[in-house]
């Protein structure tokens, strides 16, 4: 019997080590990583310039309250401001946290804050924000809701894509905020139609709420740009990041404009371990080999001759998303079977949805790992179709 909670599926494999693109298995088998820990690993296992910075924080200070200062998180919360407002244009404030739903929950107490009297946040339908109770009731998914009803008031869902619905919902409501992902990627890589986003930012304006973006999975150079809101020149108010932010560490970050994140006072918000030394070493690490590399460029590059690959292959219709952020749409709902059977092949994938493949291998991915990686994948894709016909 497991002392673990039965919170996720038995698992089929247990890794032990890795090493840029590549995961060991306890029996010593290799395989292609073409999910990185959900778009967490994004410089690759065992980063040497990240296990470095650990290992040096590790042995001089690892943790203090957030009662006194360290030096870390003044360097780290002024990179991520370069970043952000290099793409908005305003200067901002940076609360941290441990992971992309504490981040959430920071945008979720901000937004009504600094819109006192309001408090109701509009998200999508099919969205993905978090798992605590807050932004549970913020994620567009109905189905994850019903064992743990009643959920927090005050979040309306709105179709993704569909500007009048949240325009309707925005005159109903007396809303603190909007709460959206530029490409929904557990909800199965959903890119929206042209103009939605850029429509939906004056909507918001216009009703005097934040504008606020979830770029836990999509941020970072991921998506071809640092962030995936850039595509259509967009300028949002709050923009929440985590996943790649540490490259395996722990680390959430909700960036706000400093006109808004000025709304908080010491008090409101905390958390024990956001912005410790441990975690802001391996962050500031993370960040400028980001920098260095220009991970953007590599995104581009590499997404080029992925998907180019990808709709070579017999039963893929169709390639969703950008960079690499990528979901692979099946002609059959069979991406169960097909990442099952990619595991068997030394693939790490996963399915989104019954007809959709997730794609996001790291973005210093090589190309002969991406060759390599598309013949598993092919291998994969016929053993599924002859399993299911």
């Amino acid at each position: 019997m497991t002392t673990l909670m039965s919170t996720y599926p038995e698992p089929s494999v247990t890794f032990v080590k890795g090493s840029g693109t590549v995961l060991v298995d306890d029996h010593g088998k290799e395989y292609l990583d073409f999910l990185c820990g959900l778009a967490v690993t994004s410089l690759g296992h065992a980063r040497p310039e990240v296990v470095d910075a650990i290992a040096a924080q590790a042995a001089t200070l690892s943790h203090v309250s957030n009662l006194y200062d360290t030096t870390l998180r003044h360097d780290v919360a002024g990179i991520v401001d370069d970043l952000v407002s290099a793409a908005t244009g305003s200067h901002g404030q940076v609360f941290f946290a441990n992971s992309g739903a504490e981040a959430n929950e920071c945008a979720l107490k901000l937004a009504r804050k600094a819109r006192p009297g309001r408090y109701v946040v509009i998200s999508t339908l099919s969205s993905f924000h978090g798992r605590t109770m807050a932004t549970l009731a913020a994620t567009g998914q109905p189905e994850k809701h019903l064992a743990f009803q009643p959920l927090p008031p005050g979040f309306v869902h709105v179709p993704f894509g569909d500007l009048d619905a949240a325009q309707a919902a925005l005159q109903a409501h007396e809303v603190a905020g909007v709460l959206v992902e530029c490409i929904q990627a557990e909800g199965g890589i959903n890119v929206p139609p042209p103009g939605y986003l850029p429509g939906l930012e004056r909507a918001t304006r216009e009703a005097g709420a934040l504008f606020m973006v979830d770029e836990v999975q999509s941020g970072l150079g991921r998506t071809g740009q640092w962030f995936a809101f850039e595509d259509e020149g967009l300028s949002p108010d709050v923009v929440t990041l985590a996943k790649s932010l540490g490259n395996g560490m722990p680390v959430g970050a909700c960036w706000a404009r400093a006109d808004v994140a000025e709304a908080f006072q010491p008090g409101d918000h905390g958390s024990t371990f956001g912005g410790q030394p441990l975690a802001m070493a391996a962050t500031r690490a993370t960040l400028e080999t980001m920098v260095a590399l220009d991970a953007p460029r590599l995104a581009n590059e590499a997404s080029q001759q992925l998907v180019a690959g990808l709709l070579d292959i017999p039963g893929i219709e169709a390639v969703r998303g950008r960079g690499l952020l990528l979901g692979a749409a099946l002609a059959m709902p069979i991406a169960i079977q097909v990442a099952s059977a990619a595991l068997r092949h030394g693939l790490v994938v996963n399915a989104v949805r019954p007809d959709t493949v997730r794609i996001t291998p790291p973005l210093t991915i090589k190309p002969e790992e991406i060759s390599e990686g598309l013949v598993r994948l092919n291998a994969a894709m016929q053993d599924a179709m002859e399993e299911c016909s």
